[in-house]
């Protein structure tokens, strides 16, 4: 009986398939000169914990935007590639600049005409128009 058991579990298991043996992996040469060299990538820094200077691509004069509805503002600074931008309510209430065509820049920081990275932060600070 045992033998039949045996037998029938070794049936119902050749019949489930059949794997194949698994691909070799390729051989590694260990031959220092055999790795690719790793030539620097801009605006990458090659020594680890310092500053890489940025990309002279990356940095531009900053526009003059003082005076303008605080909408066009954030446009032309995003046309001449600036996208981080910050604002805040220019009158020391702390209201926030919810229609931005309703508000006007009086100052930013950096100043106009300043070179800065297009990554670094730019601050409008506004008043309501009438204030």
């Amino acid at each position: 009986m045992r033998v039949a058991v045996i037998a029938i579990l070794l049936a119902a298991l050749s019949a489930c398939g059949t794997t194949s043996a698994p691909e070799p992996l390729p051989a590694v040469s260990a031959d220092p000169s055999a790795v690719p060299s790793q030539s620097p990538v801009p605006g990458k820094s090659p020594v680890p914990g310092t500053s890489p200077a940025p990309a002279p691509a990356d940095v531009a004069a900053l526009p003059a935007v003082v005076g303008m509805n605080h909408q066009s503002a954030q446009d032309a600074l995003q046309a001449a590639g600036f996208y981080y931008l910050t604002e805040e309510d220019a009158t020391g209430q702390g209201r926030l600049l919810v229609s931005d065509r309703n508000w006007v820049v009086v100052e930013q920081v950096p100043a106009a005409g300043t070179m800065v990275a297009k990554t670094e932060k730019i601050l409008l600070r506004s008043k309501k128009k009438g204030d």
